[in-house]
């Protein structure tokens, strides 16, 4: 911290051992990543004030999660990294799987440091709060048991499921109902593929990930609205579940459980997992349970401080995918919103995120991978420190970054190859080279959704924050501000726990409000600025947005 303030500094690990052996605090080391440590080390160790609110959060992404311990006083936002573990999908039963009994567990593992870190601090933790990634969803039978492990969004099982829904329901008249953008993997279609195979006979209830994981802390069958919303089975205008597409799908009714919204108290934990993790008097808080929702929740833009509720701020929850959007009061629901496939994911405490789905820095780390199974040794840091916005963009590659064949290629590099192919393009493989034209192609991509959004909106976006883990990529924020014309901010990089957090302490009485909240954030995050600037590569900044129009229109009708 600086000055009160997370200057989003990161701690070598040598550094962060000695600190942390000063202490006597080097056995936490194991479970902590060497790169995202303590984003307020010393404050928890050194705080002057008296804490008002300590909770867990736990942060599920698709592939990996983390366990935080969270601290506030009156003048301090105190953040602790527990655990981190990864569970990537396997095929199992002919489908690709979540192993939930390892995601469990593991969880479980953090929990147990949580508590005793805690102790150590001789804090008393009062909740503990968890978020996911969207979509999927697994069954549990009468006995509260898991029937099946989880299958993931990536699985194969819904190629061709869409067009099949709409033979029954047209497109139109769902996206009127739900305000939700149309992707291959949304929870509607992944049900629509299970019930063509046939629901196992025992499955009794159906619950999203975080709920899932809810359910065996505290044995309460409930949906969060925020992530709830992500199934494209939520009526947008009245809240529920839409009953009228359940029906018309032939879906089973009876699955489905009662929707609560973020904040809602959902209990204590089990008295058996009281004991087991040490964890007496603890409540379950559904935070935004979507890990979007509470990315958009952490962050510290709210009204009268730059914030895009009528301040015209757009966000980026940039990671595996960049969710690139506004915050609204209401759903934004007509001909030319569907047309364009966006969507209007419910938000924490009364509010729509009106946003569209980019593919993100999943393309990147695809190609990272087949470049290290390939033999090449490619720094993260050093890759994005060597690249540079002078090449004339006019005569660079450029890419359209929502191809869908980039979603789950076997070969990404291939996948590239072929598209740049189709549009009169060479591709360059040289890491340095591919980086730089995956990065230069999202920026652009996002300048053209920001674009849509003001169009739709009728807002006036005065500028972006960047948040969660691509926020640390100084490149792509830069070149973002560039193809945008806007000013960018940068971070928090922990957004979504942040966001949990927050949910947590209004609905335990810490703030009143979010709005409340995310000022008590704004004053203790610092973010980083990146102005618009004419390099070399971008001065023709027309000719690039005309030249990147003309491939984006092969792909889309945006």
């Amino acid at each position: 911290m600086v000055n009160g303030k997370f200057d989003g500094t990161m701690l070598c690990k040598k550094t962060l051992f000695q600190f942390m052996k000063l202490f006597q605090l080097s056995a936490i080391l194991d479970h902590i990543s060497p790169f995202r440590i303590l984003h307020s080390a010393f404050s928890i160790l050194h705080s002057s004030f008296p804490l008002l609110h300590s909770s867990i959060a736990v942060d599920l992404g698709a592939g990996s999660g983390r366990v935080f311990l969270a601290g506030l006083t009156a003048d301090e936002l105190l953040l602790e990294e527990v655990r981190r573990f990864h569970y990537p999908p396997r095929r199992l039963g002919g489908h690709l799987r979540w192993d939930l009994s390892h995601i469990l567990e593991e969880i479980k593992a953090g929990l147990r440091a949580a508590s005793i870190r805690a102790e150590e601090l001789g804090w008393r933790i009062q909740s503990i709060g968890v978020d996911s990634w969207g979509v999927d969803y697994g069954l549990i039978d009468a006995a509260g048991r898991i029937v099946e492990d989880p299958v993931c969004y990536r699985d194969e099982r819904t190629a061709g499921v869409m067009e099949q829904v709409f033979t029954q329901l047209p497109r139109e008249e769902i996206h009127a109902r739900t305000g939700i953008q149309f992707l291959s993997f949304n929870t509607i279609y992944q049900l629509f593929a299970q019930a063509q195979t046939g629901f196992p006979a025992k499955a009794e209830r159906l619950l999203l990930i975080p709920d899932l994981i809810n359910f065996l802390l505290t044995g309460k069958a409930v949906t969060e609205y925020t992530n709830a919303t992500t199934t494209q089975l939520v009526n947008a205008e009245t809240g529920p579940w839409d009953q009228y597409l359940i029906e018309r799908l032939n879906l089973p009714a009876g699955l489905f459980t009662e929707i609560v919204p973020a904040g809602a108290d959902l209990g204590p934990l089990k008295s058996e997992l009281v004991q087991e993790l040490n964890l007496s008097g603890v409540r379950v808080i559904a935070p935004a349970t979507h890990d979007t929702g509470s990315a958009v929740a952490g962050a510290p833009l709210v009204d009268g401080c730059e914030g895009w509720r009528g301040g015209g701020w757009a966000y980026i929850s940039s990671g595996t995918w960049s969710l690139v959007g506004v915050e609204l009061n209401r759903p934004l629901i007509n001909s030319e919103v569907a047309r364009l496939n966006f969507t209007n994911e419910g938000g924490a405490f009364g509010t729509f995120r009106f946003l569209k789905n980019v593919m993100g820095l999943w393309i990147l780390e695809s190609c990272r991978r087949e470049w290290k199974e390939q033999g090449l040794v490619v720094d993260y840091d050093v890759l994005l420190n060597e690249l540079d916005d002078n090449h004339d963009l006019n005569k660079s590659m450029l890419l359209y970054p929502d191809d869908v064949r980039f979603f789950n290629p076997q070969i990404m590099m291939a996948a590239i190859a072929e598209q740049l192919a189709e549009c009169g393009q060479n591709i360059s493989v040289e890491p340095r080279a591919l980086t730089k034209a995956i990065l230069d192609s999202l920026a652009l991509r996002y300048a053209s959704v920001i674009r849509s959004i003001e169009r739709l909106t009728g807002m006036n976006i005065n500028g972006i924050q960047i948040v969660g883990g691509g926020s640390q990529n100084n490149y792509l924020n830069q070149v973002t501000a560039n193809a945008t014309g806007k000013p960018v901010l940068a971070g928090p990089v922990e957004s979504t726990v942040i966001g949990n957090v927050m949910v947590q302490a209004v609905a335990t009485g810490r703030f009143s409000t979010l709005s409340e909240a995310r000022h008590f954030v704004a004053r203790h995050v610092s973010l980083r600025r990146f102005e618009p600037q004419a390099s070399a590569g971008w001065s023709d900044l027309a000719g690039i947005t005309q030249r990147y129009a003309e491939i984006e229109a092969r792909f889309t009708n945006d």
